[in-house]
């Protein structure tokens, strides 16, 4: 049997799942554990630093050191905290806890030259990780392993037992090819729901191939309109947040002065039942706003790579868009981000290509002429400039669609750039080779 890192093709699905009372403390448990054995590993580390500068061979530093490297393991570490021997803990949530440690490590230290990872607090959202294994057999499916699918509404996972399922899997569980399942991730959001994400592996496509659709596109995104594309039509910025931000706002007020009665009463909040309420309420309004505009993204993306065969969009950074305090919200509440995110895995997982390129002059330029507004003395084009003329060739340009014009060209010129020398084959045609 293959592994995971041997398979060709990989998959991430992600259902919603409804345990009992019984199964959401094991839930708890496990995601206090997994943040425990965390945190013990970040302090570790930390004292591990702090005893390296330590330069005198002194015996009880060097025993010290030991006896804390020897304990940079799930077991070791088990037998030093006994109740990390509960029988509800999954070991392997345990293993898995160390290697994120260790992968985190390796993130912080590309960014950081010295110091260790941060401590992982405590959240109302928990969250741990375990594996799939497949003990005798010979093949992999999502029906065999010690985290499998029951049926189409029900799935089994160590420790937790059989759970009721909601989802888009059944599709996966009609095909008849192998797929195995890897890393598992339990989940509780702060709006009390609960959900797993399964790492898949096959060696067959998890979906169909495309035919060429012979189209290319150029997206501009803007909060005017979400985005507006080369050949002119124009998606609603919906502004799910903007909609619902009143009533946000007055149940984040009750929840403020619950906070403030319960502190004056010198209760705790976790303990105060009327703030829980609250919080919960809060939360799922947020959790509403999101799940709306996750799937508003997730149509839009998903239409936009099956009908083009390339795609391309300016290289947006949101980090640096959000400094611009008038525009803050209106810039959050689209989640730019987020969509190119999804077109770029979406384009290699239907076999599209999408392509980024630099927001530079892709506005204040005519596409018919090439003139740059802001030069020869003319003034640059602002945000209140949804139509202009251009002084050079006067045509008349609607502001949005000029820079999906542009931005299309731009990626016509990267994409010309990666062809391969020697070959002079039509734009379209070549996609479609290179490609299937």
């Amino acid at each position: 049997m293959k592994s995971m890192a041997q398979l060709e093709y990989h998959y991430g699905l992600k259902v919603r799942i409804y345990p009992s009372d019984h199964q959401k403390q094991i839930i708890k448990v496990n995601s206090d554990a997994s943040r425990f054995i965390y945190n013990e590993m970040v302090a570790i580390g930390k004292e591990l630093w702090q005893l390296s500068r330590v330069r005198l061979p002194i015996d009880t530093v060097q025993d010290r050191i030991q006896q804390l490297k020897l304990r940079r393991n799930a077991r070791q570490m088990s037998n030093h905290f006994q109740f990390l021997e509960d029988k509800h803990i999954d070991s392997l949530a345990k293993a898995n806890a160390i290697q994120n440690y260790y992968k985190a490590w390796k993130a912080f230290r590309k960014v950081h030259g010295t110091g260790v990872p941060k401590f992982h607090r405590k959240s109302y959202a928990w969250r741990y990780q375990t594996n799939c294994q497949y003990l005798k057999q010979k093949t992999a499916r999502l029906t065999n392993g010690t985290v499998f699918f029951e049926d189409c509404r029900h799935i089994v996972l160590p420790k937790l037992g059989r759970l009721r399922v909601k989802g888009s899997h059944q599709r996966l569980l009609d095909r008849q090819s192998e797929i195995r399942i890897g890393t598992v991730t339990i989940t509780k959001d702060a709006a009390d729901r609960f959900f797993v994400s399964l790492q898949l592996g096959s060696d067959t496509p998890f979906v169909s191939k495309l035919n060429c659709a012979n189209r290319q596109i150029g997206i501009d995104l803007n909060t005017e309109n979400f985005l507006t594309a080369s050949d002119g039509q124009t998606i609603a910025n919906p502004r799910y947040y903007r909609t619902i931000k009143g009533k946000l706002a007055k149940a984040q007020r009750i929840l403020s002065r619950r906070q403030r009665r319960a502190k004056k009463e010198q209760r705790s909040l976790r303990e105060s039942k009327n703030y829980q309420k609250q919080r919960l309420l809060v939360a799922k309004i947020h959790a509403r706003v999101f799940d709306r505009r996750h799937d508003f993204l997730q149509r839009t993306s998903t239409t936009l790579i099956k009908n083009q065969d390339l795609v391309v969009a300016e290289e947006l950074r949101s980090k640096n868009l959000l400094k611009n305090h008038a525009l803050a919200m209106s810039i959050a509440d689209v989640g730019w981000r987020s969509f190119l995110n999804m077109l770029a895995y979406k384009a290699e997982l239907y076999g599209r290509q999408f392509i980024t390129v630099s927001p530079e002059n892709t506005t204040q330029t005519c596409h018919d002429c090439g003139f740059v507004m802001g030069s020869d003395g003319t003034e640059k084009l602002t945000l209140a400039d949804r139509k202009w003329t251009c002084p050079q060739c006067h045509t008349h340009h609607i502001r949005d669609h000029n820079a999906a014009l542009n931005i299309l060209e731009k990626g016509f010129q990267k994409q010309q750039k990666s062809q391969p020398k020697g070959r002079l084959i039509p734009m379209a045609t070549w996609e479609c080779k290179r490609h299937w």
